[in-house]
């Protein structure tokens, strides 16, 4: 039996665990069309819903000392989140920040539970200062600590609460760390000098007060490693060899960590104790073939959460034994009535790109059905991103419906080194373009695939490969769905959020040095050039991609061929709302039924 779109999106997901002070775990779930926070009290209960909010809660972080929480929500998707306090109950609810025109970006709980840290741009759209505030403080009340002139966020209080690790971001992969004393005010820079920047993927405390890093320090992938919280100094801990060790979590009462290798897109976790002798792993727990996230640590040690999802899997959340690494599904996020074994796994495929270079991408193809079957090929965002065997509601729709889903990982994408994600910087921009029309050659040179039938579909990043892909190879295409997606870097670079544009511009190119390169690149100086019929979708309060690049290439295009065009008032940059969805979605269907019948 074939499902509607709207039975797809209805398919639920259960992410971002965290622990209450007695055990309890409280995540985030989209039953209300919304992602809201729930609690659970054991595993496969009925979950209480805590907040009911219209806009979607973007985190939720348990005291380590009270049954409260403090969850994060902005307005209509324009990311300037607030900062709310929660009752572990649902039962009282306190804004915590009260600035509406600035971002939050959360820091963490002290570990006696009476503050919390967080960056805001509040002094200036530009930069992120970072703050402390007591947990019954509001608005003004919070002390900023320090004065930024960058990208800073802090990343965590250290195991006696006087000193707080800032993160701060240049690119994508340039990064620099620094340890605050709060007592003094003293700021003191960590990173080792690099050519070209060094990458932070991910920082916690150690027990010992070191630091616990993954960093590809004098290497092309992230390994985890102990650094020295006063001198820098790495020792490496696990050498993630030729894949990254991309995240990692710490509870430093009971000296234990857990960090996570990317394999080809798939998760491996390790749970390990922590001296200063290096890790004395645990048995590694047996877990699905998926990715992991969302790593939270029980309060006696003995238990580690996260959400899993497999790509005939919807997210939910699971609990680990620590020491026996026996594994507990705690969530039951509902198919919507879809029988999991009708999900189709895709296969990690790979192919040559004009420069030989090898590119990976997962490829769907329906079990049933008559070939030669339409082509999606879905170009994620990013473009330091990758698309990964995670569960895809849409995937799995559009496979159920007769077409084959492509997913290429071109270069530029993250999971594959260093090297790889720098292979599309600046003026080798249309390479990874080329490695999309590559995928098309390898895709109809097979007998199951309609070479009529190929589909060109992403979002930001995304939408702009979609725009290139038919502007620079316009006969390969059948149709093209592009949302939120760059038309012309030069109103993208001048338009997007003062706070980012340093860190576009280090992938992209400059306005001041490359404006000539990224007018020639950019697909509305090449608009005429496109054939095929054309989707825009965007959200009228994106703050990265702003709505203007919808607009005008929805207007140039129409010039030329068939276009539609959805804008939503109400979202940002993407769709979070399941209303939003269902239409814009609906949208994709009949507009492809139309255009590919």
């Amino acid at each position: 039996m074939a499902y509607d779109i709207e039975r797809y999106l209805n398919v639920r997901s259960a992410v971002g665990p965290s622990f209450s002070v007695d055990g309890d775990l409280t995540f985030r779930m989209d039953t209300t069309g919304t992602q809201q926070v729930w609690r659970l009290d054991e595993p496969g209960g009925w979950p209480d819903q805590l907040t009911f909010e219209t806009e979607p809660v973007t985190f939720a972080a348990h005291s380590p000392t009270r049954d409260e929480l403090v969850f994060g929500m902005d307005v209509g998707g324009n990311e300037r989140t607030q900062l709310f306090r929660l009752a572990g109950d649902g039962s009282d609810q306190l804004e915590l920040t009260q600035h509406p025109d600035a971002i939050h970006y959360w820091g963490g709980w002290s570990h006696d539970g009476d503050r919390f840290a967080f960056a805001a741009n509040r002094r200036d759209e530009s930069v992120f200062d970072v703050y402390v505030q007591g947990r019954d403080e509001t608005g003004d009340d919070a002390e900023c600590v320090y004065e930024s002139d960058g990208w800073l966020a802090p990343a965590g209080w250290s195991p006696d609460d006087s000193t707080l690790v800032l993160h701060e971001g240049h690119s994508n992969v340039d990064h620099d760390l620094y340890v605050l004393d709060l007592d003094t005010g003293e700021c003191t820079r960590l990173t080792p000098d690099c050519d070209g920047g060094v990458r932070f993927g991910s920082v916690a405390w150690a027990p010992n007060g070191d630091l616990l890093v993954c960093t590809d320090v004098d290497s092309d992938t992230l390994y985890l490693a102990r650094m020295d919280a006063v001198t820098g100094d790495l020792e490496t801990l696990e050498d993630g060899g030729d894949w990254n060790v991309e995240a990692v979590a710490a509870n430093h009462e009971h000296g234990l960590v857990a960090y996570v290798r990317n394999v080809d897109g798939f998760s491996e976790v390790t749970l390990a104790d922590v001296s200063p002798d290096g890790l004395d792993p645990y048995p590694r727990p047996d877990l699905p073939t998926g990715v992991l996230g969302g790593l939270s640590f029980g309060p006696d040690g003995d238990r580690v959460a996260f959400s899993l999802s497999a790509a005939t899997d919807n997210s939910n959340v699971h609990v680990v034994d620590v020491e026996t690494g026996e594994r507990t599904k705690w969530t039951r996020a509902s198919t919507a009535g879809i029988p999991q074994d009708t999900f189709v796994k895709p296969e990690i495929v790979h192919y040559e790109s004009f420069d030989d270079l090898e590119i990976p991408a997962l490829f769907t193809v329906p079990e049933s059905g008559d070939a030669p079957f339409p082509v999606i090929v879905d170009f994620h965002g990013g473009p330091e991103s990758q698309r990964r065997p995670f569960f895809h509601s849409l995937r799995q729709y559009f496979v159920d419906n007769g077409y084959a889903v492509f997913e290429p990982n071109v270069r530029g994408s993250t999971g594959y080194g260093r090297r790889f994600s720098e292979l599309d910087d600046v003026e080798k921009r249309m390479d990874s373009v080329a490695d999309g029309a590559a995928g098309v050659d390898w895709l109809t040179a097979r007998d199951d695939v309609d070479p009529d039938g190929i589909v060109a579909y992403g979002g930001s990043y995304g939408g702009f490969m979609v725009l290139a892909s038919m502007t620079e190879y316009p006969d390969r295409w059948a149709a093209g769905v592009d949302i939120v997606g760059i038309a012309n870097f030069i109103t993208f670079l001048e338009n997007t959020g003062d706070w980012r544009r340093s860190a576009r511009e280090a992938e992209y190119g400059s306005l001041a040095d490359d404006r000539e390169f990224l007018a020639d690149i950019s697909p509305i100086n090449n608009i005429e050039k496109i054939r095929a019929p054309l989707l825009v979708l965007h959200g009228a309060n994106d703050p990265r991609v702003p709505v203007g690049e919808a607009e005008q290439i929805a207007e140039e295009a129409a010039k030329h061929v068939p276009v539609e065009k959805l804008i939503f008032e109400d979202e940002g940059h993407g769709f979070s709302k399941l209303e939003n969805r269902i239409e814009a979605y609906s949208t994709v269907v009949e507009f492809l039924d139309e255009h590919l019948s």
